[in-house]
């Protein structure tokens, strides 16, 4: 029997006996936020996962993960999800902070910050997008002056997905208003609990507010929570990107078990057509509809392949680069269009907002179809996206 073999039985073993059954099907996800009261289940699934570095199994030991090769991290996740068990930790700070920190951050940056993050005891949220720059991020305008111990914050950032539940925030900020566009930014990290950060929810039509407006008026970030250099802050904004990207495509080891933000249902097309529609000789009746549930299943099995090749492929050092663009722009688009056929199939039923007349799920698939609107546009349009592959990973002309 191989290694890989001998541990594909333990880690079994171990989850059978460890994952609590309010922690196994769909259901609440731990977000590290302490502004949030998790279920019981969930709480303990995260604590044990977490004893184990198994909230983010490949990162090193020593600052709170698994040390897990990309081998044992599938079969992790294989055995998860072969018994239905959920992401026990899923944030910005597992996914996109993380791996940006591992790359640029100090030691002290990496003791202090990933360690509360594998542990599940901070939530993070991104301080990017600007009332006057989203596509043209390098247009942002919030200023950071340096006051000696520490920057003083002015500005204000948009579409902060989390920030009302969020311990902490990573953002870019203007440390030098005379610098080339590009230049004089910096990347700071900063506390949420403090006078000078107020937090307003944008409510979106699906009814739900996960985007909100962060007004930063003479906030503090300290010193030590510059990562990167100063002014040289674009190129460590631009690598947290495509870590974004990886996870939002799918990419990223966790992304497939997530579900894009304001999405409130995730159900089987096929058994979802079945029950609506009625079946004829074992199949979905409507025969168009059915089309479009086999062509989408098609489509996200040869994406999920493709994602298997990356990660393949990514095993001798290489990192994401500009072809995070591609999944992003793949992975968003399935996502929207399976709450698109989802409500289809459902037909009238499926567009409902409330009333006894509907079911939990289907109220939840009309607002997922809503929600599912934002996937193409947070973290980078569909369109910018198509720019990015067209002119750097394609080579065309502008």
């Amino acid at each position: 029997m191989s290694e890989l073999d001998t541990f594909r039985q333990e880690t079994r073993s171990w989850l059978a006996e460890n994952c609590p059954p309010g922690a196994r099907g769909p259901g609440e996800i731990h977000t590290g936020s302490t502004k949030i009261r998790f279920q019981p289940d969930t709480q303990l699934w995260m604590e044990r996962m977490a004893a184990r570095g198994w909230t983010v199994p490949t990162w090193p030991r020593e600052y709170g993960g698994g040390d897990l090769s990309p081998d044992q991290a599938r079969v992790l996740f294989e055995e998860m999800a072969a018994i239905g068990a959920r992401a026990p930790l899923v944030n910005m700070g597992t996914r996109m902070l993380g791996p940006t920190l591992l790359e640029y951050g100090t030691e002290e940056q990496k003791q202090r910050h990933l360690t509360l993050i594998a542990q599940g005891g901070a939530a993070w949220c991104q301080g990017y997008s600007e009332p006057g720059a989203g596509s043209d991020l390098a247009g942002l305008r919030t200023r950071a002056e340096d006051k000696g111990d520490y920057f003083q914050i002015n500005g204000q950032k948009t579409w902060t997905s989390g920030a009302q539940y969020a311990d902490w925030m990573f953002c870019l900020v203007r440390t030098d208003p005379d610098a080339p566009k590009h230049n004089g930014i910096s990347f700071l990290l900063l506390p949420m609990d403090q006078a000078g950060v107020t937090v307003k929810p944008i409510s979106l039509i699906s009814g739900s507010s996960p985007f909100c407006e962060t007004f930063l008026d003479d906030a503090i970030a300290e010193k030590r929570d510059l990562v990167g250099k100063l002014n040289e802050g674009w190129t460590v904004g631009k690598r947290l990107l495509q870590h974004e990207r990886s996870g939002q495509g799918g990419l990223g080891a966790s992304a497939a078990r997530t579900r894009p933000v304001g999405v409130t249902i995730d159900l089987d097309l096929e058994e979802v057509g079945r029950q609506y529609l009625g079946t004829r000789e074992g199949r979905i009746a409507e025969p168009a509809l059915r089309d479009e549930v086999v062509r989408w299943k098609m489509n996200s099995a040869a994406f999920r392949l493709t994602q298997k090749r990356a990660g393949e492929q990514a095993r001798d050092g290489r990192t994401p680069a500009e072809t995070t663009s591609v999944f992003k722009l793949y992975g968003s688009t399935l996502s929207r269009d399976r709450q698109e056929i989802t409500a289809k199939l459902m037909g009238t039923q499926g567009y409902g907002w409330e009333g006894d007349s509907f079911t939990e799920d289907e109220l939840g698939a009309a607002r997922s179809w809503l929600a599912s609107k934002a996937v193409t546009i947070y973290g980078g349009t569909n369109e910018v996206q198509a720019n990015i592959i067209a002119k750097r990973v394609l080579g065309l002309p502008d």
